[in-house]
């Protein structure tokens, strides 16, 4: 079972009740990715071991258990199921059933403007949200780059920004990141820039 999430979903981490409850977990409002194109459902997991699932106007309340670790009992439509609660990033959470092939992506949407109501919302948060991301690693990142054979660094993409404002460097040297080896990657200052705007 764990095989099949794994290599569906790779790199996901355990629920650790320290590190997630309280500000990952409890009162936060996680839209179910699937089966949205049909209906959405917001699931809220609340202290005192109530689960709210609201559908359209309808607000359902069940119940939740932590068992041990990341072990859940959630009561369903269908009866009682047992999951395995997984991260993959702060606002994506991953329930997978112990008892079949089976997992559900739930999205944190609590401090989301948007609403994910659909297939094609879900498409857009994620490329905004992977697009931060890279722009966040990028910004935060240092870079050697090559000119003329000689190689300067290392420096983050703002300096070299600058550089390249003040005509000091052309935007089009090539770059590499502090942990790589050599330039095969054939990235330009000039992709870096246009990666943070």
């Amino acid at each position: 079972m764990e095989d099949y999430l794994n290599n569906t979903i790779p790199n996901l981490q355990p629920f650790n009740f320290d590190e997630h409850h309280d500000t990952h977990f409890i009162n936060q409002k996680w839209v179910l990715v699937n089966g949205i194109s049909k209906k959405k459902s917001v699931y809220t997991f609340r202290k005192n071991n109530i689960l709210e699932i609201a559908r359209q106007n309808n607000i359902i309340k069940t119940s939740w258990n932590l068992n041990f670790k990341n072990n859940f009992s959630i009561e369903t439509e269908d009866g009682l199921i047992s999951v395995k609660a997984y991260f993959k990033d702060d606002d994506i959470l991953v329930l997978n059933h112990q008892n079949k092939n089976e997992f559900a992506v739930y999205i944190n949407t609590t401090e989301y403007e948007n609403e994910l109501n659909t297939v094609e919302d879900i498409k857009e948060y994620l490329k905004d949200k992977y697009k931060r991301k890279a722009s966040d690693v990028i910004y935060d990142h240092e870079f050697y780059y090559i000119e003329k054979s000689e190689e300067f660094g290392p420096y983050k993409v703002e300096e070299l920004s600058k550089k390249v404002e003040n005509e000091e460097i052309s935007a089009y040297c090539f770059v590499r990141d502090i942990n790589e080896d050599d330039y095969s990657k054939r990235l330009r200052i000039n992709d870096l820039i246009t990666e943070l705007h």
